[in-house]
């Protein structure tokens, strides 16, 4: 029975969508009919044509003036009349007097001729007289004369305002610009998805409740009112409201928060208003708006106080979605990358009864997403597309299509018939640090400091026990740099130990201590090494509470977005006692992972003289070569446990062991254990 019930609804549905996506878009032609500059034309062309018509009506002919006063002269004229306003004569001649054939003729002439014609008239008057007539200019006409200048500007108005409407759509700005998805258009599923799994799952629910409503209803389940969907950009959000429109089967609206915002005030609420009558008359419907920050800034917030227009839009969606009257079957999902700056009014249970996350992809999302994004392009056999997920840490779906799409375009520009390795591998590293700048030529001198500088990086990195492989080391430019060195953890990680901290502390300034140690003299290649430095310094003893000094205390707060209601800049809620304090912690923890980068090159000097050579040759060396050069780095000691006080003793018991599970077998082989020398030498 649920199932008819479901057929049957789904089939009104589709004729409903149907009948509004029949509409054929206009054509060119079309649109020059239906706009206001075509009838200003087709009215003028009508006049003139009709005054043309009305003037060969007459029942005078035109013959020359001199023929009229020939006329007069002679006595043949039975009857004149003198035209004075359109300088015209008519005559009508004695019968059986003609000229040119006809017996009623007129003639135009200047405006001296006047003396001429009425002297001749005088002299040798008509049978029946004549007379001089001054037409007059009806008062409906002198009327619309006058208005004539305003009339046309009102016209060169209209019509500006129509265009700049999108067309003929003047007086139909208070309607919403949402446009309804049709059979017509591509469908989207949630097998184009990948690595949203939790999203995926929770949108599954939304459409099934949309057409299994029954189902629900049995349990007193009620529909939820809104799906808020916010994440960092590139993530899929969008693309999860399109296959919800491809799964759905129900009328599905899309809509930017731009488009409520008008230079009309009251626009935006008079969209509103609009989108949800449509959405209400087409219930069980999908309402998607996009970027909705445009219009669900919190309220009575700015340095200026709010935007009245803006408001009256965010109070009119308020009130549609939770409001006085009931909204049926009609389902709100919105997307933002900014939930921080929403109306908290927006975000309450009864509008938005979901928020779902969709965060970065895991290692196995990126894995599916290079999968999906794979279909359809020649992808060599031994590509093996988890190594490039694990190479590629943090990235969004749309960073990872970005991939595969250079590397498609490498494949091209080479005349290769399928992607491969190299392509992928470049493609990452385009991504990441941009293309190579072939046509900067360094000299030997600075080929050598950036080797040096590099391998500094790579070494330190190798021989601290807490860091993640290095995968890569280049001295070629890229982007803005001269070179990077590539660390990458090999499965995903969601927090951060002290040790960890201290360690990139450490190698992200071995590149500074390699030319101290080797040049005696550094240069400026490490500013961006020791900015990163500071500010992790910095987090460690502000925010995350790894001094003995500071200890676990929040200090200084970020106040940067004054227009959010926000303190401007940065506020201090800390003494200057405090701040020395804060400043000479920092300091001891850069001078600490300086020192330990320089003894650690110090230890490692032979290592790093056969790396800059190996770089000096090759330019490029990848993780399998760096394993093998850097088998003989002495691994440094590990650091005394640090509990951030010395009442704080640690604990000698050890952790209890982790029970057995159940591991995905491909996830467990394509786990390597790192090579590392724990001892030599």
């Amino acid at each position: 029975m649920t199932e008819e019930i479901k057929k049957d609804k789904k089939k009104k549905v589709v004729k409903t969508v149907t009948k509004r996506g029949d509409k054929k878009p206009a054509t060119k032609a079309g649109r020059i009919f239906r706009g206001p500059l075509f009838w200003i034309v087709f009215a003028i062309i009508a006049v003139s044509v009709f005054g043309q018509i009305s003037g060969a009506g007459s029942a005078f002919t035109k013959v020359n003036t001199s023929q009229i006063l020939d006329a007069i002269a002679q006595s043949e004229v039975k009857s004149a009349t003198v035209i004075d306003k359109d300088q015209i004569i008519r005559v009508e001649l004695k019968p059986g007097r003609t000229i040119s054939g006809a017996s009623q003729v007129e003639a135009s002439y200047v405006v001296r001729q006047e003396p001429t014609i009425i002297d001749a008239l005088s002299a040798n008057p008509p049978l029946n007289g004549w007379n001089i007539e001054v037409p007059k200019t009806p008062l409906l006409v002198s009327f619309l004369l006058s208005l004539a200048p305003i009339l046309i500007i009102g016209l060169l108005f209209f019509f500006m305002l129509s265009q700049s409407q999108g067309g003929n759509k003047v007086f139909s700005f208070g309607k919403s610009r949402a446009k309804l998805q049709s059979d017509e258009v591509p469908k989207t599923t949630f097998a184009d998805v990948a690595g949203a799994d939790e999203a995926i799952s929770e949108l599954h629910e939304i459409k099934d409740f949309l057409a299994n409503s029954a189902k629900y209803a049995e349990l007193g389940a009620k529909i939820p009112k809104g799906v808020l969907l916010y994440g960092p950009p590139g993530t899929g959000k969008t693309l999860l409201a399109r296959a919800v429109a491809g799964e759905a089967g129900v009328p599905f609206y899309s809509i930017s928060g731009s488009d409520f915002v008008e230079m009309f005030v009251g626009v935006g609420a008079a969209r509103v208003r609009d989108l949800f009558n449509q959405a209400k008359a087409n219930a069980p419907a999908i309402i998607f708006v996009d970027e909705i920050d445009a219009v669900g800034r919190q309220r009575g917030t700015g340095m200026g106080g709010g935007h009245d227009e803006r408001e009256q839009t965010l109070n009119q969606l308020l009130v549609e979605m939770d409001g006085f009257e009931a909204n049926g079957q009609v389902i709100l999902i919105a997307a933002t990358n900014r939930p921080d700056v929403l109306d908290p009014a927006l975000l309450r249970p009864g509008r938005f009864d979901r928020q779902i996350a969709v965060d970065r992809p895991d290692l196995k999302g990126r894995e599916a997403i290079l999968q999906v994004h794979a279909k359809g392009k020649p992808v060599a056999k031994d590509l093996v597309l988890l190594e490039y997920a694990r190479r590629t840490p943090g990235f969004t779906g749309a960073d990872l299509a970005n991939v595969l799409n250079e590397a498609a375009l490498l494949a091209a520009r080479e005349q290769k018939k399928e992607i491969g390795n190299h392509e992928l591998d470049e493609a990452i590293d385009r991504v990441m640090a941009g293309p190579q700048r072939k046509s900067r030529l360094m000299s030997d001198s600075e080929r050598l400091v950036t080797a040096y500088h590099e391998a500094g990086h790579a070494l330190v990195a190798h021989a601290l026990p807490h860091t993640d492989p290095v995968h890569k080391i280049t001295i070629m430019p890229r982007g803005r740099a001269l070179g990077y060195t590539m660390v990458l953890p090999d499965d995903d990680k969601y927090s951060t130990t002290r040790n960890q901290l201290l360690d990139q502390l450490a190698y992200s300034l071995g590149g500074r201590a390699a030319e101290e140690l080797i040049f005696h003299d550094p240069t400026t290649g490490a500013s961006n090494d020791i900015e990163k430095a500071t500010a992790l310094a910095k987090a460690m003893v502000t925010q995350y509470g790894m001094t003995e000094a500071i200890g676990a205390i929040k200090l200084g707060t970020d106040g940067s977005e004054p227009f959010m209601g926000r303190s401007y800049g940065h506020e201090r809620d800390y003494s200057e006692k405090v701040a020395s304090i804060i400043d000479a912690e920092v300091r001891k923890l850069i001078e600490n992972a300086h020192q330990e980068a320089f003894d650690i090159l110090v230890a490692n000097r032979k290592t790093l003289d056969a790396m800059v050579l190996e770089l000096l040759d090759r330019e490029t060396i990848n993780k399998d070569d760096i394993a093998i050069i850097f088998k003989r780095v002495k691994s440094w000691a590990e650091r005394p446990a640090w509990t951030g006080s010395i009442t704080r003793i640690p604990s000698d018991i050890p952790p209890v062991e982790v029970p057995a599970r159940a591991k995905i077998a491909e996830v467990a082989e394509a786990k390597k254990p790192r090579t590392r020398k724990k001892s030599s030498e």
